[in-house]
């Protein structure tokens, strides 16, 4: 099944947490309970302007975007209409557009997390391990940005934006489609083209 983007417009009267990944998740899963036992789905991080205070305001181009096989859009449609409670945060979302994945040679993930490795250089070398197990070649250019976190409860995760360039289109589709790290349903290791 080729792997899609669901790209949902959504309004919020009042800003969300900009770390919202793990509050989006939980409020996906209450209407939708069986994304908490299907792997495979992706959660993109909404987009939106930061308005400090790690506040995100969501503006006309914010979208909740879901990855999946496409045999799941019509499961995933009954998203459409409803309101998620995120974090306290109210928002309405709108009816999908369907994005096909597109492979172009560079692509970004916001936040790759690895479990255990938080030191840059080990984390480097710990990404580069999971594109060979992808058979993504060597030529690939794997650069680290911004180290960056992820709340799940008390705990923060750490992780690290991470750009990839130099991609054949077989490796970005299947880099878009598999992702690094985990916690890709908390928008971790999500990657788009650039």
């Amino acid at each position: 099944m080729p792997i899609v983007d669901l790209a949902f417009a959504v309004l919020a009267a009042e800003p969300i947490p900009a770390d919202h990944g793990y509050h989006l998740y939980g409020a996906l899963s209450r209407v939708l309970p069986q994304l908490h036992q299907t792997n495979g789905i992706a959660v993109h991080p909404i987009r939106g302007q930061q308005i400090g205070n790690r506040q995100l305001q969501l503006n006309d181009r914010s979208r909740l975007v879901l990855r999946a096989d496409s045999d799941q859009i019509g499961p995933l449609l009954a998203l459409s209409g409803k309101q998620l409670d995120v974090a306290g945060h109210r928002l309405r979302v709108g009816v999908p557009q369907v994005w096909t994945l597109r492979p172009l040679p560079a692509v970004r993930s916001r936040l790759v997390t690895i479990k255990g490795f938080l030191d840059a250089e080990a984390f480097a070398a710990a990404a580069r391990r999971q594109l060979d197990t992808m058979s993504v070649s060597v030529e690939a250019q794997l650069t680290l940005g911004k180290r960056r976190t992820l709340r799940i409860k008390e705990k923060e995760v750490v992780g690290y934006e991470v750009l990839v360039e130099a991609l054949t289109a077989e490796e970005s589709l299947t880099l878009q489609d598999r992702g690094l790290g985990g916690r890709r349903h908390m928008g971790c290791g999500v990657f788009v083209p650039i």
